[in-house]
């Protein structure tokens, strides 16, 4: 008897083909996930940056005294008139100040109230951790306004302070913008801080006291070199908030004369714009977008080499 065999067919074309369809279909899943992010990226983000590099551009031209204004075509106009502004740059050179000075204390503050947080050594954390967080749900407006009645001599419930130091005067009132924005924000920092100390094993802290370490040895040794990560993310979220500084000096202008139209570069921005003059406004935004965007990724460059060596 003779038996013929047949080819068996191949149990890879099948495999294959389940790869490709299951592959695809991922495909398809991390498509509809990232497209709302994509199109509110697009909207509010990309368009509204074209736009404004579209507008720095464009220059005004009437044709006589009383002419109808055209928009044309300008060049780089715009953007020799933002360098040519000393109350901008000037403004600038404010707000780095201020950053230097503010942003130091608010991260230490904050990093310091995030390891009280984690300390086994302190009781009734859910208070606290209330307690430090519940300035950030003020509005900054309300918050300056709130301190604007602090520090007026006439309206504070501190008149024996507030009488003899001139916090809203031409010296302080920069700093006592800077009051503010630590007092809201400091606790929006301590939670980033906070969360990444809640991801560190807690087998660390074990074999740390069994080697006879304290516990602010443990804090010192592990839990900040642990959590640079979240204090480089907090210390750029800073940076950007700095430069963009609006509602504080904004709402403290009707308690100050000190605060001027162009005191910070956004408070320059929005008076060049309300004049109206969105042309010029929009190469201030672009410029203080530029250099917001160098300052913080050499930040993130200078810091990334000081982790790794």
């Amino acid at each position: 008897m003779t038996v013929i065999s047949t080819p068996a067919e191949s149990p890879k074309a099948p495999a294959v083909t389940r790869k490709n369809r299951s592959s695809g279909a991922q495909r398809r899943a991390v498509a509809l996930f990232i497209a709302p992010f994509a199109l509110l990226f697009v909207a509010f983000y990309a368009i509204p940056i074209v736009y404004a590099i579209i507008q720095s551009l464009l220059t005004v031209e009437r044709q006589g005294t009383f002419g109808k204004p055209e928009q044309v075509f300008g060049g780089l106009v715009q953007y020799q008139q933002v360098f040519q502004n000393t109350a901008f740059w000037e403004s600038v050179g404010r707000v780095l100040v201020f950053g230097v000075v503010q942003v130091p204390i608010m991260l230490g503050l904050a990093l310091l109230f995030a390891l009280l947080l984690d300390s086994p050594l302190l009781k009734g954390k859910k208070f606290f951790r209330l307690a430090f967080f519940a300035p950030y749900a003020v509005p900054g407006v309300i918050a300056a306004i709130m301190w604007g009645f602090l520090y007026s001599p006439s309206l504070s419930p501190f008149g024996a302070v507030t009488s003899n130091v001139d916090f809203l005067g031409a010296e302080l009132v920069l700093w006592a913008i800077a009051n503010i924005v630590t007092w809201v924000y400091v606790g929006y920092n301590m939670l980033i801080i906070y969360a990444s100390l809640l991801a560190i094993p807690t087998e660390i802290y074990e074999a740390a006291r069994l080697d006879g370490a304290s516990n602010i040895q443990i804090a010192w040794r592990i839990k900040i070199p642990l959590v640079v990560p979240a204090i480089i993310l907090t210390a750029v979220f800073s940076i950007i908030g700095t430069l963009q500084l609006l509602a504080e000096p904004q709402t403290l202008r009707s308690f100050s004369s000190a605060i001027s139209s162009t005191y910070t570069p956004n408070l320059a921005v929005y008076t060049t714009a309300s004049i109206p003059n969105y042309n010029l406004a929009a190469a201030f935004s672009v410029v203080l977008a530029l250099a917001t965007f160098i300052l913080s990724f050499v930040f993130l460059k200078a810091t990334q080499r000081k982790v790794t060596q």
